[in-house]
This record gives C-alpha cells, sequence and structure tokens, in this order.
C-alpha cells in the first residue's frame, strides 16, 4: 500500500523516543481481516522492555509535569493538526487492520482528531478553586495536579480514537502515558505515536508497547509507578484490569466496558424515522461496537410493520472489503468472533425465532456474514441476553412502558439506550427510568468531544470526554494557609451563644 507519508506504517514499538523490537525477537502476525492475508508483522515485547516504557514515562513526567499548559496545549495542538493532515493514510491503515469500510474509518479518524483538539483547549481551563473559609486568618483552596504515569489499554473495534481520547486528556492534564493497543490492530497505535514525535513530544512522554495482552496487561497495571489505568474492552477482561489493580495497590482505575443496548420504539414514533435510525445504530462498525444497538423493542401496535420495514434496509445493505465503493458492512475481526455469530444465529433459530433477513455466513466468505435480523427474539435466546458484537439483530414486541423498561433494564450492562419517541412525556419518563449512562433519542449521533462518554452497572467506571475525562488522570490537592496576617473575629463560644438566644 502506498502512503502519502511513507513512514507512517511502523513496525516497531515506540520507547522512550526509540523506536525498539522485541529483546527475544517475538513477534505476531497483523492480519486483514477481509481476506486473513498477512500485512505485517510486529513485535512482542518482554516484561522488561514494558517496564522500561514504564520508567521512561516516569522520567518524563517528572519534567512534563512543570511544563507550561500552554506548551503542552501548542504540542496537542501540533499531533491535531498532522493526524488531520494525514487523515487518509491513517484511514487506509486502520480499514486494512481493522476491516471497517473506508468511509466509517475516515468517520474515526475525523473523531479521533476531535478529542485531541478539545482537551488542548480544555486543559486550559483545568483550574482549583478559592474555597470560602471557615477558619479565621486561612485562605483554603484546592489545586489540580496530574496523577502520574498513566497507563492506556485500547481495543481494536475504534483503534485510533480510543487512544485520542485517552491520551489527549492524559496528556493534556500533565500524565505521561504508556498506551498498549489490540495487537490485532497495532498499526494505527504506532502511526499516532509517529505522528506525536513530529509533533514534538519530549522523550517519554508518549510510549506505545505490544506483548502478550495478559502479560502486558499484568505489567503495567501491577507497576506502581503506574498511578491510573484506562481500559477499554470487555467487561470480563475489566474485571481482571481491576483485580490486577487491587493487587498492585490503590491507583485510579477508569474502564469503559461492554454494552447490550436497549433501542426502544414506542406508539408514536415515527416509523420511517425509527428504521433509519435503528439500522445505524446497529451495523455501525459491522455491529462490533459497544453502544450497538443490541435488542430492538418496538411497540406491538408497529411491531409488523417495523420488521418489514427493517427487514428491506438491513437487506439492502451492502458487504465487502474496506475499500470497494459503497460498502456498508465489512467482516468479523477473527475467527472466533465468526463462530460465536453462527452459534448465536442456530441458538435463536433453533428456540424459534423468525429469520427475516440473513442468518448465513455470506458468499464472499472469509470471515463476512450476513445483516441479520432475527424476529421474535426473547430472554433465554444468545442473540437476547448477550453482547453480540456482529452485524446480528434482534427485534422483540412490548405491550407497555412499563414491560419495556423491565426488559432494557433486566441486563448487566448500563452504557447506551436509544429511544425513538414524539411523546415528550414518555420521552423524559425513558431518560429518567432506563438504567444507562447515555440515552439517544431520535438519533444515532450522540457521542463526541464535549459529551461524558461512560456506562454504568457493568459498562464501566468513570468517564470520558467532556471536561470529565480529565477525572481519571488528575488529584484535587487542598491547601490551606494560615497566619497569613488576615483580620480575625473573636472565637464564638457556646456561651456566647447562649446569651445572645437568651436575649431574645
Amino acid at each position: 500500500m502506498l502512503l502519502g507519508h511513507p513512514v507512517l506504517m511502523k513496525s516497531l514499538c515506540y520507547i522512550d523516543g526509540r523506536w525498539v523490537h522485541s529483546d527475544n525477537t517475538e513477534t505476531v502476525a497483523v492480519v486483514n481481516p477481509a481476506d486473513q492475508s498477512v500485512l505485517g508483522h510486529v513485535p512482542m515485547l518482554t516484561r522488561s522492555q514494558i517496564e522500561s516504557a514504564v520508567i521512561a514515562a516516569q522520567r518524563a513526567f517528572e519534567s512534563w509535569r512543570w511544563t507550561p499548559v500552554n506548551q503542552r496545549a501548542a504540542m496537542l495542538s501540533r499531533w491535531h493538526e498532522l493526524v488531520l493532515r494525514h487523515r487518509d493514510d491513517l484511514a487506509a491503515i486502520l480499514s486494512l487492520e481493522q476491516g471497517k469500510p473506508l468511509k466509517e474509518a475516515r468517520g474515526e479518524i475525523a473523531y479521533a482528531a476531535s478529542f485531541i483538539d478539545w482537551f488542548a483547549h480544555e486543559a486550559k481551563r483545568l483550574s482549583g478553586r478559592n474555597v470560602p473559609s471557615h477558619i479565621d486568618g486561612a485562605h483554603p483552596g484546592t489545586i489540580i495536579e496530574p496523577v502520574g504515569v498513566a497507563a492506556l489499554i485500547t481495543p481494536w473495534n475504534f483503534p485510533v480514537a480510543m487512544i485520542t481520547r485517552k491520551a489527549a486528556a492524559a496528556l493534556g492534564a500533565g500524565c505521561t502515558v504508556v498506551v498498549k493497543p489490540a495487537h490485532e490492530t497495532p498499526f494505527s497505535a504506532l502511526a499516532l505515536a509517529q505522528l506525536a514525535e513530529e509533533a514534538g513530544f519530549p522523550r517519554g512522554v508518549f510510549n506505545v508497547v505490544l506483548g502478550d495482552p495478559n502479560l502486558a496487561m499484568q505489567t503495567l497495571v501491577g507497576d506502581p509507578r503506574v498511578r491510573a489505568v484506562s481500559f477499554t474492552g470487555s467487561t470480563r477482561v475489566g474485571a481482571l484490569v481491576t483485580r490486577a489493580a487491587a493487587h498492585a495497590g490503590i491507583k485510579k482505575v477508569a474502564l469503559e466496558l461492554g454494552g447490550n443496548a436497549p433501542f426502544i420504539v414506542t406508539a408514536d414514533a415515527d416509523l420511517e424515522q425509527a428504521v433509519q435510525v435503528a439500522v445505524a445504530a446497529k451495523f455501525q462498525t459491522s455491529g462490533q461496537d459497544c453502544c450497538a444497538a443490541n435488542r430492538i423493542f418496538v411497540a406491538r401496535e408497529l411491531y409488523g410493520a417495523f420488521v418489514d420495514r427493517y427487514s428491506n434496509a438491513v437487506r439492502a445493505l451492502k458487504v465487502g472489503p474496506a475499500f470497494e465503493a459503497d460498502v456498508d458492512i465489512g467482516p468479523l475481526m477473527h475467527q472466533a468472533a465468526f463462530d460465536a455469530t453462527i452459534e448465536r444465529v442456530a441458538d435463536a433459530r433453533e428456540a424459534g425465532a423468525r429469520i427475516t433477513v440473513g442468518g448465513s455466513p455470506h458468499a464472499l466468505g472469509g470471515w463476512f456474514f450476513e445483516p441479520t435480523v432475527i424476529a421474535d427474539a426473547a430472554p433465554g435466546m444468545r442473540v437476547y441476553d448477550e453482547e453480540n458484537f456482529a452485524p446480528i439483530s434482534a427485534v422483540s414486541p412490548f405491550d407497555s412502558l412499563d414491560e419495556v423498561i423491565r426488559s432494557a433494564n433486566d441486563t448487566e450492562y448500563g452504557l447506551a439506550a436509544y429511544v425513538c419517541a414524539t411523546n415528550l412525556n414518555t420521552i423524559f419518563q425513558l431518560i429518567r427510568r432506563l438504567d444507562f449512562a447515555m440515552v439517544s433519542v431520535n438519533g444515532v449521533k450522540f457521542t463526541g468531544a464535549p459529551i461524558p462518554f461512560g456506562g454504568m452497572k457493568a459498562s464501566g467506571l468513570g468517564r470520558e470526554g467532556g471536561a470529565e475525562g480529565f477525572e481519571p488522570f488528575v488529584e484535587t490537592k487542598y491547601f490551606c494557609l494560615g497566619q497569613l496576617g488576615l483580620p480575625t473575629t473573636d472565637a464564638v463560644s457556646p456561651e456566647r451563644v447562649a446569651a445572645a438566644v437568651a436575649a431574645r
């Protein structure tokens, strides 16, 4: 593949401003999920090499934390400008290793860049406060300070945006970072490291490591020099990260985990709008998205018409490799995801659900699967109960608002929910009563740099984006300046208070 920026496709890790191979020469192949061809090999670092990245980040933190915020912001702004300048190359790399259609990859690069720009500016507004004094002659207040080295562990489904959303906040706050991307999609992370180097970040401020997933996680999370861990991935692995952090002592942990998003279409909804929004909410990133609409609940009055129109819309989606024109659905990421998709569809069929569209591996072969609609889905079916990282869609009817709220909330997850309705009373009831951290009404686009992204329950801890995005990477330090020679008042004794009350 020819790139406009010829050195963006890196095959080495980035530690302390140097590009490094594995000490034991161990590598892992990176494949294109569209055809399983090998794109290249990247090093799997040893434990000591991963520790060296933490040491470099700790050393760099001692000066980076004191770098004036306008200088940190300027470097972030240069990084942002470089990401946008090379957006086509970054999108091509992303599509090659992740498989998502090129138009979606371009959208992710713009989305990723927006976080760098947001935190570059927001960092200048990260400040403490004066506290009205309750102590004679004293001046209390707070200072916001960076926590230290941050380990950022990111997934394969959004391999650029999940790095910038974390790293830009951490760097803007004055932390240094060690990024551990998914080994399925390392090239996007290494391209970001190349651009960070070009943006002028000092050695050790931004590091990217790869290694055996469990070894890398345990090494980073267990290192006492790592003071914050931000992880995006499955709830199962998130629990492992939490346990490892607990064993290592107390440190800040932010988790963005799985989802089982409900999509609720009420009786008063605009049917055509609901169909369009449902297709987008379910099938973006080929369904491999923690915010994807997993369970679609439709008021019984609209159920038959919705299933028909929704099925027709899904049937029209184009499946193909990323670089083919007008593709909507790419391949699944790997064999395990493909096998799980086949099993979930078979389970639903055996349990009595109707497959109105798709339901089989795609004629293209490999890890392509037909966009699928499973009508009459019900609890007990895997497609209903589990998070489905695939282009398969479960649809169910409901008879009352109370019923659908109970059904929607009947999950361990609490990330995103969707509502299609026109009655404001119904909309606000759903917003308040759904146990999900984010509720999107009559639209699919709700994320972005200014908003606090995150989940409740088993969907995670903390928020990313918005002013809240700094929270995993900062500490609030309280101070109280006493004996400043400020005017004081006589102490108010209990006796004086009692005398004043009696005088009334």
